[in-house]
């Protein structure tokens, strides 16, 4: 079965969905999926789509490269961990590769709360991913 074929929904949804310069290419047994979301939503239903196509994303078949847009806004968390970095993951699971780290208390940007477990986040650098939500702590 093809990739585009198994993945018609994710697909679907990112045709459907605002991203700009969506790309969408099949490659050496990889779909990749690249663009700009307009919001985190966007971006968190597309993860959503991709786990139920693939429940835990246990095929690794599938590399998403969607950022959200830059101008969205977000609120600030401090990093609580207690002695180490935080890893800052392509999407909402300890088995997605580590695309960045925050030091202990430092200070970032909150997109989206993606589920109860991972929240999406910008560090001041620019790098964006899913980190996982009891180490950070919303700044009143």
């Amino acid at each position: 079965m093809a990739l585009t074929t198994k993945y018609q929904g994710l697909i679907d949804v990112a045709n459907t969905s605002g991203i700009e310069g969506l790309q969408i290419a099949e490659q050496e047994g990889v779909l990749h999926i690249r663009g700009t979301a307009p919001n985190a939503d966007v971006k968190n239903k597309l993860w959503d789509v991709y786990n139920q196509l693939d429940p835990n994303y246990l095929s690794g078949d599938v590399v998403m490269n969607v950022d959200v847009s830059s101008a969205v806004a977000g609120s600030q968390v401090r990093v609580i961990t207690q002695n180490s970095n935080l890893n800052i993951r392509k999407g909402p699971g300890t088995d997605q590769p580590i695309v960045g780290k925050a030091a202990k208390d430092e200070i970032i940007t909150l997109i989206s709360r993606a589920n109860d477990q991972w929240w999406l986040v910008r560090t001041k650098d620019g790098e964006e991913g899913y980190c996982y939500a009891q180490y950070l702590e919303p700044i009143a």
